[in-house]
C-alpha cells in the first residue's frame, strides 16, 4: 500500500474539492494535516476563534475562476469529516483550502483570501515520521509474546522516545532553528522560547550576505547581579531583606561604546587607550598603518561586531555597531516544544527503536546484563548510521572545495 495519499492539489495548493449531492454529507476530506476547528461557534467569521481555523471553505455554482465565495453557513467538523446544517445543492462546486501564503485561487476579496503557513509547514514532511507513530509502530515491532520486550507501558515508551528525541536533537538530527530579526535601539534581543544553545548569529549585508558575529567573552560581560551599595560599598537591602539592585554600568558601557572601531583595527588614534592596550606601542594610527598591525588578535580582528548573553535577563546582546542590523539567529531547539517539532527523520527512527528499547532494558528489574549491554551496542551502532545517514555529504561538493588545493599560491 502507497504512503502517499494527498493529491498533487491537495500537496502544492492545500485544497480539496468535492461535488454537492443534496445531503448534509458528510464530506471528508483526507490532507495529511488535520483540520483545526476550535470550537462549534468556528464557523461563524464574527467569532474570534475562526481566525484561528487553519482553512477555509469555499463554494461555487460553475466552478469557474472569480465565480467563488467564502461559505459563512453553519457546518460542522468532527476528524476532518465535514457536516454542513443546510445541504448543499447538487453539483454545487465545494472547496477545501488549507491557509497558504500566497492566500489561495478561490477568493474574491484580500478578506476571503485564506493567508497563513498550513499548506508550506507541510512540504517536505515525508521525510519525517511523527513521534505519535514512533510510539504506535514500537508497540506493534518491539513489544508481545514472543519478543524480547513482552511488555511495556505504553507511558514508559512515550517517556523514553522524548527523552531519545531531546538527545537526537543535539548533535544528531537536523534540529537546528532559524530566525531573521532587526536589532533594535536597545542593542538586545529576547532568547527564543524553545532555545537550549546557540549555533551561530550572523547580520545580512544589503547582498544577503551572511557576516559572522562573535561572542563578547573575552571583552566585556553581562553581570548576574547589579547590587547597590552604601558610601562604604556594602550591598543595600529593602524592607523584606532583599539586596537592592539597579542597572549595570559594564551593560551600559559597552552598549554606548564605541569598542567596534577601536578594536577592529581602524583606530582613531594612538591616544587611544583601548587600542593602546590590544595593539601595543606601535600599531600606528591612520589608514596608512593599518597594514603593520603585526600583533593583531584573531580574536578581536573582527569588523562584523559582537554579542553577548545576558543571562539574568534572558536576552542577546549586542555591541553599538548593529544596532538596526538584520541579523539571523540560528540555534538548537530540544525537539518537543512544538507539535512541528515533534517528529523523527525517517533516517533516524531505527535509532530511536534501538534507544527505546534500550533505555526500557537498562530501567527493568531482573534483565541480565548481558542483555543490557547487547543493546547498547544496538544503540550505538544505529546511532552512528543516522549520523552518517543524516551528515549530508555530498562527493560532488567535496571535489568542488578540494579543487582550490591545486592552486599555487605564489609568495
Amino acid at each position: 500500500m502507497a504512503l502517499i495519499t494527498e493529491t498533487n492539489q491537495q500537496y502544492y495548493q492545500g485544497a480539496q474539492g468535492f461535488r454537492g449531492n443534496g445531503t448534509t454529507g458528510p464530506f471528508t476530506t483526507t490532507f495529511d494535516t488535520s483540520l483545526v476547528f476550535t470550537d462549534v461557534d468556528s464557523w461563524n467569521p464574527n467569532n474570534v476563534n475562526y481566525a484561528l481555523n487553519n482553512f477555509k471553505i469555499y463554494t461555487s455554482t460553475t466552478g469557474f475562476p472569480g465565480s467563488w465565495t467564502e461559505y459563512i453557513l453553519q457546518y460542522n467538523i468532527v476528524n476532518n469529516t465535514i457536516t454542513f446544517n443546510v445541504a448543499p445543492v447538487n453539483n454545487l462546486f465545494i472547496v477545501v483550502q488549507l491557509k497558504i501564503l500566497d492566500g489561495g485561487q478561490y477568493a474574491t476579496t484580500i478578506p476571503e483570501e485564506a493567508i497563513g503557513d498550513t499548506v508550506e509547514e507541510n512540504y517536505g514532511t515525508y521525510q519525517y515520521i511523527k513521534l505519535n507513530d514512533v510510539v504506535d509502530n514500537y508497540m506493534v515491532g518491539y513489544v508481545g509474546d514472543g519478543k524480547i520486550i513482552q511488555t511495556a507501558k505504553k507511558s514508559d515508551v512515550v517517556f523514553f522516545a522524548k527523552r531519545s528525541l531531546q538527545e537526537f536533537s543535539y548533535d544528531t538530527l537536523k534540529s537546528i532553528k532559524s530566525q531573521e530579526l532587526t536589532i533594535p535601539e536597545s542593542l538586545s534581543l529576547v532568547i527564543p522560547q524553545d532555545y537550549v544553545n546557540y549555533v551561530a548569529l550572523s547580520w545580512i549585508d544589503s547582498h544577503g550576505v551572511k557576516r559572522p558575529l562573535y561572542p563578547n567573552n573575552n571583552l566585556t560581560i553581562n553581570p548576574y547581579s547589579k547590587l547597590l551599595q552604601d558610601e562604604q560599598g556594602i550591598p543595600t537591602q529593602d524592607n523584606f531583606g532583599e539586596d537592592l539592585e539597579g542597572t549595570s554600568l559594564t551593560v551600559e558601557r559597552w552598549r554606548t561604546s564605541n569598542a567596534d572601531r577601536l578594536l577592529n583595527g581602524q583606530a582613531l588614534s594612538q591616544l587611544d587607550n583601548l587600542a593602546y592596550d590590544v595593539y601595543g606601542d606601535d600599531f600606528g594610527s591612520g589608514p596608512w598603518n593599518w597594514g603593520r598591525l603585526y600583533g593583531l588578535d584573531p580574536q578581536y580582528s573582527n569588523v562584523n561586531g559582537w554579542f553577548g548573553i545576558n543571562e539574568r535577563d534572558g536576552k542577546f546582546t549586542f555591541s553599538s555597531n548593529l544596532r538596526d542590523r538584520l541579523i539571523v539567529l540560528e540555534y538548537i531547539s530540544d525537539g518537543l516544544a512544538y507539535d512541528l517539532d515533534t517528529r523523527v527523520p525517517k533516517m533516524a527512527e531505527e535509532a530511536m527503536y534501538m534507544s527505546i528499547s534500550y533505555n526500557l532494558l537498562a530501567n527493568r528489574s531482573g534483565v541480565s546484563e548481558g542483555m543490557i549491554a547487547r543493546f547498547k551496542k544496538d544503540r550505538r551502532a544505529a546511532l552512528r548510521n543516522a549520523k552518517i545517514r543524516l551528515s549530508n555529504i555530498k562527493l560532488e561538493e567535496i571535489v568542488q572545495v578540494m579543487r582550490g588545493q591545486s592552486k599555487w599560491i605564489k609568495s
